[in-house]
């Protein structure tokens, strides 16, 4: 970093540290703990759209390299788009099965990055819900490195409980890198996985 980027309040932006997806299993211990919150099965990678025979081939080594697992069941990762146009690898296993879908989250991450499509990737989420069937996601930001929770309103339009977001980012400050800038803390409405 130089002169200028510091008299300009420029910071080099965190490398990606897709390592830091490994914690989720451990902070689920602690968000079941402390809220009732158990994973239930979903997550999935979010990027901005890409086309052409690269990703194609891409989402295809994926695919491929998820079908190995003799254990699962279903379809490994399927592609889905949002309706703000953005585009979602998104896997399903069973719900005590996180740890597995941490491996397939790390894997199409790692595979995107790999084949070039790092820029376009934008975060990935891990899907819990209580008992009383309110839904949250651990939200990991890519280019950030750190993970935030959204828990959106059920039955509503576009509405979060910010009360339960961060209480969760108090419980688990211990167990994962947690966003502290809450302007990043992106509403992830209609997200699949979610």
């Amino acid at each position: 970093m130089g002169l200028l980027d510091i008299l300009f309040g420029r910071t080099k932006p965190v490398a990606p540290d897709l390592d830091q997806l490994f914690g989720l299993p451990s902070a689920a211990v602690t968000l079941e703990a402390s809220a009732g919150f158990r994973p239930t099965g979903s997550g999935a990678v979010c990027f901005a759209t890409v086309e052409g025979a690269v990703f194609e081939q891409t989402h295809r080594e994926v695919q491929a390299l998820l079908d190995a697992d003799a254990e699962r069941e279903g379809r490994p990762v399927r592609l889905a788009r949002d309706d703000y146009g953005y585009s979602w690898l998104v896997s399903t296993r069973k719900p005590d099965d996180l740890p597995e879908l941490v491996n397939d989250l790390h894997a199409v991450n790692s595979a995107m990055e790999v084949n070039g499509f790092g820029p376009q990737l934008l975060c990935s989420l891990a899907g819990f819900e209580d008992d009383a069937g309110r839904r949250l996601a651990l939200v990991y930001l890519y280019k950030r490195g750190t993970f935030y929770p959204f828990a959106p309103l059920a039955g509503t339009a576009e509405r979060r409980d910010n009360p339960l977001e961060l209480r969760v980012k108090a419980a688990l400050t211990n167990d994962l890198r947690i966003e502290q800038d809450l302007g990043r803390w992106f509403p992830l409405w209609g997200a699949p996985g979610l």
